[in-house]
Order: C-alpha cells, then sequence, then structure tokens
C-alpha cells in the first residue's frame, strides 16, 4: 500500500438509529453500544494519517415518529475529518428492528453497487458490523472483489446459549430473534472473511470458536477504545449536573453511595437480577442508592414490545421489594449526561455494575473506568479481558443475586479499596483502551490484510482494473449464445475484439436458455472470455462481478408465489408435453420438450402450430391451478414454465435498474422466442439473420432491427446500425429497419 493516497474505508452498519450527534442510546433494543462504536470508529479513523476516506454505510429511514435527519441521504459526522454517514433505502420506509430487516438486505447491496457506481469509486474494504451487515457485506465483497473484515459484536450461538440458560423457551427465542438465520449468516461471513476483528481473547476462543467455519479466517483481538476527552473524572468544577436532578427526585438519600447500571431495558440485560441483588441485601438497601438508567421513555405502554415488557416487570419488582426512595429510573437522559453519570456515581463513591448475561466487550465499562468509577461485571465475554487489564473490579456470576451483592458491598463498603480501584481503572483506560490505540493497530492490521490479500485468488492489478470498469461501463452488450453469439467462429472473434476495445465503457453480457455450467462449457469451448455478467436458464439465475456470483436479489425476487412441485403436478398427463431430463431443470424453471405434431399432425407446420396449441393448454391448467406464471416457447420444440417475474427480459431490467444503465443503451441479440422479451421494449433489439419464425412478429417494430447477416455477423451489423460504440454513446432514434 506504499504510495498510495491512503485507505478508503466503508463501515456496514444496517440496524438501529445512527446519526453523527445526540445518539438516541437506549431508545430500543437495537440503538446501543453497537451504533456508538461503530460512528466513534469512523470519526477516529478518518483522522488517521494514512486514512483518506471513511463512509458508514446505513439504512436510510423516513419515520414521522422519528427526526428527520434519519431520512437524509448523507451526513457529514461532526469532528470526524470528512467521514460521512451515508444511507441506503431497502425494505419498509418507517423504522424497523434488526430481525425484520433479513428479507430486504439483498436490496440494500444492489443499491450500495448502485451508489459506488454514481462514485465512480470503490473502497479498499468493506468492515462489516454484526451478522446482518455480515451478510451484505460479504455479497459485496464478493461482488466487487473487496475484502470483507467484519466484527461481530455479538453472535447468535452465544445469544441462544445464555437466553436458554436463564429459561427462556426455544421455540419462542427462535420465533424473536431468527437465530438460525443469524447463525448461517455468521458461518458464511467466517467462511469467506479475510478477516475477524474481535474485542477478546474470549470472543475469539469461546464465541467464535463455537463456529465451524472458525479456522477458516484470521481473527485478530483489537480492544475498542474511549473518548477520554468526553470520558474523565470528575474535575473541581463538577456541580450539580443536569442529569442530576432526574436522578436524585426519585431517592429518599441522594447522596449515599451510587449502585449506576446503564443498559437498554433488555431481558438479556439483566437488569432485574441486579434489583433482586439490592433488594436481597440489607446493609445495601440501607446504606446505597440503586440508579438503573434504561434508554429514554415518555410514556412505558408507548414503548416497542420487548423494552415495555421489561421495564413493567422492572417496576413490578420495585413495588414487590418495597424499594421507593431508595431506586431512581430516570426517564429521559440524552448522550451528553451518559459521562456525568459515571461522573457523579464516582462522586458520591459508588459503583457501575454490568451485569449483562453475555458480553461481547462491554464498552461502558471502559467509560466508567475512564471516569473513576469502579466496576462490577458479569464473568463473561468483554468484562474478563477488561477488568484483567485494568484490575478495577470484580466478575460475578451473572445467574447469582447473592454473588452480585456481595461483590458491590466489598467495592463500595471498603473505602481504600474503592480508591485503589478507581485509580487503577483511570491508568488502565490510558494504557490499553484509547482510540489512538485502538484506530493505529486496526490500521496496521488492515493495511497487512489488504497487502497478503488478492482477493479470491486474483492478480491484486487484474482485480482492481475489474472493479474500476464495473462501476464505469455506461452500456451494455447483451447476446444470446446459440445461433446469435455462435454458429461462425471468424464473425465472433471480430465481435469479441470490438468488445475488448471497449473494454472500459461497454459491459458484456451473455443471456441465455441453458443452465450455468453448460454455459459454462460452451464458453470454454468457443474460446470466449468470461463476461460481466451471465443471465442463465431464460432469465430465472443472474450471475454477476468477476467471480460470477448469483444475484441472491433477483433470485428472492423471483420466488413470489412461485411453487415448482405445483406447476408439474399441473402439466402431469398433456398429450405431446414432456419433462426434460435434469440438466434443464432449474428452481425458478420446468422444462419439457414440446411435440407438435402429436396435436396437429396435418398442419402446415404441425411443430410451431402444435406447440402453440399445446402452449395454450399449459397456460389454462396453470391458471386454473392458481399458479402465477410465465411461458417461453421457442424453436418449436421447447417449452419453459417460469414464475411470473422471470424472463430473459425483465433480467436485463432489472440489471438496468441496479447499475443505472438507461435501457437506451443496452444493444439486445437474439435468434428465437426465448430472446422475444428481451427484443422488445426501450432496448436496442437486433434480430440476427438466421432468426427463427417465432421472431417474425416484431418486424416492423421501432428499436428492433433485423439483420441480414447471420450468427455474430449480425450482431456486428446491428451494433454499427445503433452506432452502439460511438464516443458519444447508441442512437436509439435510428430506429428499426427490415
Amino acid at each position: 500500500m506504499s504510495g498510495d493516497r491512503g485507505l478508503y474505508l466503508a463501515l456496514i452498519s444496517v440496524h438501529g438509529l445512527i446519526r453523527g450527534r445526540d445518539l438516541e442510546l437506549g431508545r430500543d433494543p437495537d440503538t446501543g453500544g453497537q451504533v456508538l462504536y461503530v460512528l466513534e470508529l469512523a470519526r477516529h479513523l478518518a483522522r488517521h494519517p494514512k486514512v483518506a476516506q471513511v463512509d458508514l454505510f446505513t439504512r436510510q429511514i423516513h419515520d414521522k415518529s422519528l427526526d428527520p435527519g434519519y431520512a437524509e441521504p448523507m451526513e457529514l459526522i461532526p469532528d470526524g475529518s470528512g467521514a460521512r454517514i451515508v444511507r441506503i433505502p431497502c425494505g419498509p420506509r418507517r423504522y424497523v428492528r434488526k430481525e425484520l430487516l433479513w428479507p430486504y438486505l439483498d436490496e440494500f447491496v444492489d443499491r450500495t453497487v448502485s451508489f459506488f457506481r454514481r462514485q465512480r469509486h470503490t473502497p479498499h474494504l468493506f468492515h462489516s458490523h454484526y451478522a446482518d451487515a455480515g451478510y451484505a457485506g460479504r455479497e459485496l465483497s464478493r461482488f466487487l472483489g473487496i475484502p470483507q473484515v467484519h466484527t461481530g459484536h455479538s453472535l447468535g450461538r452465544a445469544k441462544r446459549a445464555s437466553l436458554v440458560a436463564s429459561g427462556e423457551n426455544p421455540d419462542r427465542i427462535e420465533r424473536r430473534y431468527r437465530l438460525r438465520e443469524r447463525i448461517n449468516a455468521e458461518e458464511r461471513v467466517l467462511e469467506h472473511a479475510a478477516l475477524v476483528i474481535c474485542s477478546t481473547r474470549q470472543e475469539v476462543e469461546e464465541q467464535w470458536g463455537a463456529y465451524q467455519n472458525a479456522y477458516n479466517t484470521e481473527l485478530a483481538v483489537i480492544p475498542p477504545g474511549t473518548d477520554t476527552t468526553r470520558f474523565s473524572p470528575p474535575g473541581r468544577s463538577f456541580h450539580r449536573p443536569p442529569i442530576q436532578a432526574a436522578v436524585d427526585g426519585f431517592l429518599r438519600h441522594p447522596r449515599r453511595p451510587m449502585i449506576l447500571a446503564l443498559a437498554r431495558p433488555d431481558p438479556r440485560k439483566n437488569l432485574r437480577r441486579l434489583v433482586e441483588a439490592y433488594a436481597g441485601s440489607e446493609r445495601l438497601r440501607a446504606h446505597a442508592n440503586l440508579v438503573i438508567v434504561a434508554g429514554n421513555r415518555d410514556d412505558v405502554r408507548d414503548m416497542e414490545e420487548s423494552a415495555r415488557n421489561e421495564l413493567t416487570e422492572l417496576m413490578l419488582d420495585i413495588d414487590r421489594y418495597a424499594l421507593y426512595g431508595h431506586v431512581a429510573m430516570p426517564k429521559h437522559h440524552a448522550s451528553d449526561d451518559v459521562p456525568d453519570l459515571y461522573r457523579l456515581a464516582m462522586r458520591r463513591r459508588g459503583v457501575f455494575v454490568n451485569a449483562a448475561l453475555t458480553e461481547p466487550f462491554g464498552l461502558t465499562l471502559i467509560e466508567a473506568a475512564a471516569c473513576g468509577l469502579p466496576v462490577v461485571a458479569t464473568d463473561d465475554g468483554g468484562p474478563r479481558d477488561i477488568i484483567g487489564n485494568c484490575k478495577n473490579g470484580y466478575l460475578v456470576n451473572a445467574l447469582d443475586p447473592a454473588d452480585i451483592a456481595s461483590r458491590v458491598e466489598a467495592v463500595i463498603f471498603d473505602r481504600e479499596r474503592w480508591r485503589r480501584l478507581s485509580q487503577a481503572g483511570l491508568s488502565g483506560v490510558r494504557r490499553h483502551y484509547t482510540w489512538t490505540a485502538h484506530v493505529a493497530k486496526y490500521v496496521k492490521e488492515v493495511r497487512a490484510m489488504i497487502d497478503r490479500n488478492r482477493p479470491q485468488g486474483l492478480p491484486r492489478r487484474r482485480s482492481e482494473a475489474s472493479r474500476k470498469r464495473l462501476i464505469q461501463i455506461d452500456r451494455l452488450l447483451v447476446c444470446d449464445i446459440d445461433n446469435t453469439l455462435v454458429g461462425d467462429r471468424d464473425s465472433l472473434k471480430r465481435l469479441l475484439e470490438a468488445v475488448r476495445r471497449e473494454h472500459d465503457k461497454v459491459g458484456f453480457v451473455v443471456a441465455t436458455g441453458r443452465s450455468l455450467e453448460l454455459t459454462m462449457e460452451i464458453l470454454e469451448a468457443e474460446e470466449i472470455s468470461r463476461p460481466d455478467i451471465l443471465i442463465t436458464s431464460v432469465g430465472t439465475e443472474i450471475h454477476e462481478g468477476p467471480y460470477l456470483d448469483p444475484a441472491i436479489g433477483w433470485t428472492n425476487h423471483l420466488k413470489y408465489r412461485w411453487d415448482r412441485d405445483s406447476v408439474v403436478k399441473a402439466l402431469d398427463d398433456i398429450e405431446g408435453l414432456s419433462l426434460q431430463g435434469g440438466e434443464g431443470q432449474r428452481p425458478c424453471k420446468v422444462s419439457y420438450y414440446v411435440d407438435g405434431s402429436r396435436v396437429a399432425p396435418r398442419a402446415a407446420d404441425p411443430a410451431q402450430e402444435g406447440g402453440t396449441k399445446i402452449q395454450k393448454e399449459v397456460e389454462r391448467r396453470l391458471r386454473k391451478a392458481g399458479i402465477r406464471f410465465n411461458t417461453i416457447f421457442s424453436h418449436g420444440q421447447f417449452l419453459d414454465v417460469l414464475p411470473l417475474r422471470a424472463s430473459k427480459g425483465k433480467a436485463i431490467r432489472y440489471l438496468a435498474d441496479k447499475w443505472e444503465i438507461p435501457v437506451e443503451r443496452i444493444l439486445v441479440a437474439g435468434d428465437s422466442g426465448n430472446d422475444e422479451e428481451m427484443l422488445r421494449g426501450a432496448t436496442l433489439g437486433v434480430v440476427v439473420g438466421n432468426y427463427s419464425p417465432e421472431l417474425e412478429a416484431l418486424r416492423g417494430r421501432p428499436r428492433i432491427y433485423f439483420a441480414k447477416a447471420h450468427f455474430a455477423a449480425g450482431i456486428l451489423e446491428g451494433m454499427d446500425h445503433y452506432a452502439f460504440l460511438s464516443p458519444e454513446g447508441p442512437n436509439p432514434e435510428t430506429g428499426g429497419a427490415t
């Protein structure tokens, strides 16, 4: 990487409410420590001298109940040296919880690709955060040939284990959190990512170690940092911060030592056991206060269900144990109040408690330590490393209220021990957990990873050239294979050379009824260079990019009301119709042989006329069965039944939208009925001279040119007709010609 202008880093964090200032931390289960970490990472990375640009990609949200800033397509991060938040529209316009976003992640991928196309500049890496962004980052990485770095934040297997251990019903866990899908995504990320960044050794060995693909990638431990200019001990001028009134209004004796918990209202944060621990200790009830800051609320009844239930149970517990005057639960706090909460607890010689069931890192622990506040934390994940490094508190069994209470007592009722732990936390944070140290190690790791990785085995120059070209092409040449692209070696050679000369502006697409495997075989046999995009199996499958990865978004689009087995059952006994062999069948394509002579033996053209009759009977039966479908009859002997949304033409329009290439800059060449839909419309259509009779009906239509030359020579003739390769771009107004 030496001699370059600096790294361009693309961070991806799909869920939650992300903005550059006044974070709404704790508003819901999805807006917590991860949001803060990713924002601070972007801010501090952008300040590093070897980083040129940082973009944080998240979801665009239009929701009347939220600040309109979440709908802004782009936002500069304050004090971030130009770092940007880029918001990508996907899924519902309104805000939804992360478990409901999975069906829309392919849309996020496609629209992020479009962003890079408009920008005409791609990053050196994608750094995904959490499993949903991990899925999106993997697809972007594979498609653009750019390395993926991943941070898990919390892992599905660990979450499921902790919820089961706490007594949750496994079926309810799955319905609520969709952990199977999440764990599968995490396995695939491990299999693909060039680097996985972890916060602790425990995360490497125990949490990621539970995954099958844990040893398929490199895992590096880089502990997060904290902003020590924001989180610091109270100075002499510290006097009644704004949040103090909101806390003290609940308390009978506000000056007593303060047991502080700062967490969103979520069962995994284990706040109810903390209340139980406090209630079960006579000494704590008599000499200390418990302060729980659990997000923001106006009316508990208006909150999201999970948070509403948790807060309701907390309040019932306070009533059950008669803790009025001893427990504070302020309704509102701002981001700027958080350091003051730690300082207020420190001034009152209190302790910070994180009793979560599972804690991958625990950013609040180092924030508390940076303010001089001792900690008591769950013996899981990050707290082990933090307390091990800082020596500023104790680990506890989060399922044992008595253990929690005894450790809290040990801190706040021994003044010398409290002072020692406070000082140890301050020095430990300076030594281990600053953003300066985190970013320095991060940049070192990712630069080394980029230098040693030739993405997916490609030489670096070829990979970078391919990525650059994919976002610079301004037109597409789309060709059928059989009897269109191939059939005459000399004209094929001339066509491929013409495309090669215009490599930087023309994308080469092959659209065929063949399967991917058969397509690759014929391309190799005919010595045709690998296309940029393959549309195969009559438009039911798209493969893109340097590695021809499947376009998952297109596949999901086609599955709407498609049931392959029902198609086969409905057409089981039609005369003259027989299923093709396994090589002709695909998940979204049912292919048949048609023998028209069986139903129209005396017709002038029995194959065509009989085939048309069979096609009509097929369509009648499918409609009767309530199946939404598309049928394509070609060469007088083949019939394909596809999902309603599938065809080569629709696939081309999907690509035009995804790549933001006007259809007037897409030249389509074909010879048979399964090319008809892609020839019609606003594209530049070319029918080669050796076309099948079923295309005769297109003659005279605008933008459909019937070439005199056959095979690839006909494509070249059509390219000349439309001036397809001219520097100014094609001329669609030349119209069709016979």
